[in-house]
C-alpha cells in the first residue's frame, strides 16, 4: 500500500531509551528526507502539501522528539541533546545517511545534528531558523507568548506564520485546513512540560558560543536556506547570516510571507527543495 501524510500509520522505534513515534511514506529507494518540526510541534503540524509533495520522489520520515506528542521520555533542554536524540532515531531506523529538513527550532536541531553527527547528513534544508546567538531585532515581543498558548488556534498561526496581507492570511487559512485533514491516529497535544523544556533550550540557543558564527563554517554539507520576507518569530536577517557563514549554502526568500513561508508557497517550496536535493552536483 502506498501511504500519504494522512494515511501513514504511526509506528514506534526504541532509540536512546525513548519510544519514538514516527511515520514514513513516499517513494522507496535513494536518500530519505527527515523532517524536524517547530516549537511544541509533532508530526501532525506539517503541511500535507509539503510532505506529500516531497514524498513523490523520495521517502519522507516524520517523528516526534523525546517527550513530545506520541514519544516517551523527557523533553531535552538543549538543542545539542535534541540533535543527539534525532541522530539516535535515524540510526534506529536503519538509515546510514539522510537529507534533513529543519523548520524553526527544527532548524536549530538540524544544525546541532549536522555538527555533532556529520556522517548522518547528506544535504541540509534550513527553514525559518537561525544560528546560535542569532539576531533578535525584528522579533515580535508577543511571539513566544502566543506560541506557548496551551491550545494554539488558527488565529495564533495566522499571526505567527503569515503576513497581515489578505493574500498571506488566505494562504494561512488554506494551510490550516490542509493541516487538519488527518483525523484518525493523530498526535496528542504537547503539554506544559514540553513548553518549559523547549523554552529553556531556546533561551540557551540565543546565547552566542565561541567567536561569531564560527561553528557554521564547519558545516560542509550543501545547504538550502529558506524564509519569508518578514519573519516575526525568527527574524529573516538570520537566514542571511546562515547563508553567509555556511560555506556551501544558497538562500531563497519568498515575498509577502513570514515564518511559515513554506506553507504559504507549498508547491514552490517543494519545487525548490526537490531540485536542491536531486541536483548532482548540488546547485548544478
Amino acid at each position: 500500500m502506498s501511504y500519504t501524510h494522512v494515511t501513514a500509520p504511526t509506528q514506534y522505534v526504541e532509540a536512546g531509551g525513548v519510544r519514538h513515534a514516527y511515520r514514513r511514506f513516499g517513494k522507496q529507494g535513494g536518500t530519505p528526507l527527515v523532517f524536524l518540526v517547530h516549537f511544541r510541534g509533532g508530526m501532525d503540524n506539517w503541511d500535507p502539501a509539503v510532505t506529500d509533495g516531497l514524498a513523490a520522489n523520495r521517502e519522507v520520515i516524520l517523528f516526534d522528539y523525546a517527550g513530545v506528542a506520541g514519544s516517551s521520555g523527557e523533553v531535552p533542554e538543549t538543542f545539542e541533546a535534541f540533535g543527539d536524540d534525532s541522530a539516535a532515531v535515524i540510526r534506529a531506523l536503519g538509515i546510514s545517511q539522510a537529507d534533513v529538513l529543519g523548520f524553526s527550532i527544527g532548524g536549530y536541531i538540524a544544525q546541532t545534528l549536522t555538527l555533532r553527527h556529520p556522517e548522518l547528513v547528506r544535504r541540509l534544508v534550513l527553514v525559518g531558523t537561525a544560528p546560535r546567538g542569532g539576531e533578535a531585532e525584528g522579533r515580535d515581543p508577543k511571539a513566544l507568548e502566543v506560541a506557548a498558548n496551551p491550545v494554539p488556534t488558527m488565529e495564533d498561526f495566522l499571526f505567527l506564520f503569515f503576513e497581515p496581507s489578505e493574500a498571506s492570511q488566505q494562504a494561512g487559512r488554506d494551510f490550516w485546513a490542509r493541516r487538519h485533514q488527518r483525523t484518525i491516529d493523530v498526535d496528542p497535544l504537547s503539554g506544559p512540560e514540553v513548553t518549559r523544556a523547549q523554552v529553556a533550550a531556546i533561551t540557551a540557543w540565543r546565547e552566542p558560543a565561541g567567536e561569531g558564527f564560527s561553528q557554521l563554517k564547519t558545516i560542509q554539507q550543501p545547504t538550502l536556506v529558506v524564509n519569508g520576507s518578514h519573519d516575526v518569530m525568527v527574524p529573516t536577517i538570520n537566514s542571511y547570516i546562515l547563508q553567509q557563514h555556511i560555506p556551501n549554502a544558497q538562500l531563497i526568500i519568498y515575498p509577502d510571507s513570514g515564518h511559515g513561508a513554506l506553507f504559504q508557497y507549498p508547491e514552490l517550496f517543494v519545487n525548490h527543495v526537490s531540485r536542491f536535493l536531486d541536483s548532482e552536483p548540488a546547485f548544478g
